[in-house]
């Protein structure tokens, strides 16, 4: 079940409907039976694989909590690293190293099955929770359901943001009133997370699949739109989801933390990286980067911390090489920049003023993450390497609107106004240009451009059955 589908429209009314006409005690049943049909619209026979992890974990907390020592506590939380890593590695990574093997004389069967949808997002939110109570952060949940609610709560189950048991669990237990403001406040973040989705995201899509499927058909400028467009594909793709998830949580009175906070604006990757899939980096930087010493430790282990934990990042997001040399790129550009600059302490969620030479900053960022998006993108490894070959090919006859066969010059026009759009709305909210006299006031300019944004949606929305680019993590 899409978020952008009409099934989902009719499921999201329901429970809204639902919620607010049950009494408060059977909420949470709701929400928890909701979140597993949800699921189970994919494949049925993968919920139980939601509920396994679910019930080990409940269990081993439970049993931790029952240690008076350490060494007690810790072969509990082995128990739910081997079983939630282990399900993980089975139906996500086990082809992928089994055909790596190969190249080694070492010859294992492949096992045939799906992808289960969401497993790498649902994995990390219940191993957060073992892990806190194995630290002493938090106490055991004894109410199974509310545990099981927290794992499988349906607007972040299959693609984040990845929640902490100690902002989630105590939110599922609170009885939220209807909130007229509230309700409108998500509903806004919904329309605006469609709009990043269907109007900009699916849009753009056609172009980079037409160059990155056949990268031997395309050079120069073509290369160089195209990852631009597969930049901003993803992002509309991923913050759109994202801000679809966090305003059909705030409709029903529940917070999830912000996920995106315009990444492209980044005067760093350091910087990047406090504002992209923030959940996740966040996951990594407390689970692993830390665990392992992360900084405060001799110069050759911190690098050695920062590339294994980019690494493992590249490896999350998918089975292949590509992604290993994603994860290792960022690592390597996090290395350099620490040993050519001094750290940045400035807090990127705040209002800063505009300069050239932060303009400089921005745009040498973005074009390492965009030479990075490459390998992301790319169907193999030596695809990747023919596109950033092909890109320095750059000729005078490429300046034609029509340099992409299966893309109108006009259609080719919107691309690039919807990109120039985005920025613009980003660069307003970085720098707070007109934030006073549009959107913190009551206004009817405001209102008009709300009408404008769903007439967007209606009108420019590009429909079809295109899932979201991080459901296949």
């Amino acid at each position: 079940m899409l978020f952008h589908s009409l099934s989902f429209a009719a499921f999201f009314v329901v429970i809204v409907l639902l919620y607010y006409v049950l009494p408060a005690k059977f909420r949470w049943v709701l929400l928890l039976l909701g979140s597993y049909f949800f699921y189970m619209c994919w494949r049925p026979e993968y919920a139980v694989l939601i509920l396994l992890s679910t019930v080990v974990d409940y269990l081993a907390a439970l049993q931790m909590e029952k240690e008076q020592h350490k060494t007690g506590r810790k072969k509990w939380l082995f128990l739910s690293l081997f079983v939630n890593l282990g399900l993980l590695f089975t139906f996500k990574y086990y082809n992928f190293f089994s055909s790596s093997l190969t190249g080694f004389g070492l010859q294992l069967p492949l096992m045939e099955f799906l992808l289960p949808v969401g497993i790498s997002f649902y994995t990390f939110q219940t191993l957060s929770y073992t892990i806190e109570v194995y630290q002493g952060n938090i106490k055991a949940e004894r109410h199974l359901g509310y545990f099981a609610l927290y794992v499988s709560f349906f607007p972040q189950l299959v693609a984040g943001p990845i929640e902490r048991p100690q902002r989630l669990l105590p939110q599922l237990k609170q009885t939220f009133a209807f909130d007229y403001e509230r309700v409108v406040k998500g509903l806004k973040m919904m329309a605006w997370g469609f709009f990043l989705k269907l109007v900009i995201a699916d849009r753009l899509a056609p172009v980079v699949d037409g160059v990155y499927n056949s990268p031997t058909d395309f050079i120069g400028l073509q290369v160089i739109l195209a990852t631009i467009f597969f930049a901003f594909q993803i992002f509309g793709d991923f913050a759109g989801y994202s801000l679809i998830a966090i305003g059909t949580a705030k409709v029903l009175g529940y917070e999830l933390m912000e996920n995106f906070r315009r990444p492209y604006l980044a005067t760093s990757l350091r910087d990047f990286w406090n504002r992209w899939h923030i959940s996740l980096s966040s996951w990594f930087r407390d689970y692993v980067y830390i665990p392992l010493g992360g900084n405060r430790t001799v110069k050759w282990k911190w690098s050695y911390n920062i590339l294994l934990t980019f690494l493992l990042s590249g490896l999350w997001h998918g089975a292949n090489w590509t992604f290993l040399i994603w994860g290792a790129l960022h690592g390597i550009y996090l290395l350099i920049e620490r040993m050519i600059s001094k750290p940045d302490r400035s807090k990127s969620n705040q209002p800063t003023s505009f300069s050239l030479v932060k303009c400089f900053q921005i745009i040498l960022t973005f074009f390492l993450v965009c030479v990075a998006w490459v390998f992301f993108r790319a169907n193999t490894v030596a695809e990747a390497f023919m596109l950033l070959k092909a890109s320095f090919q750059i000729r005078p006859e490429q300046f034609d609107l029509t340099l992409f066969r299966s893309t109108s010059a006009t259609e080719l026009l919107l691309c690039l106004f919807l990109i120039c759009f985005l920025m613009i709305s980003q660069l307003r909210q970085e720098f707070e240009w007109g934030r006073n006299w549009l959107f913190e006031r009551e206004s009817p300019l405001r209102w008009v451009v709300y009408i404008l944004l769903v007439v967007a949606i209606i009108g420019f929305g590009v429909y079809g059955k295109r899932e979201f680019i991080y459901f296949q993590f």
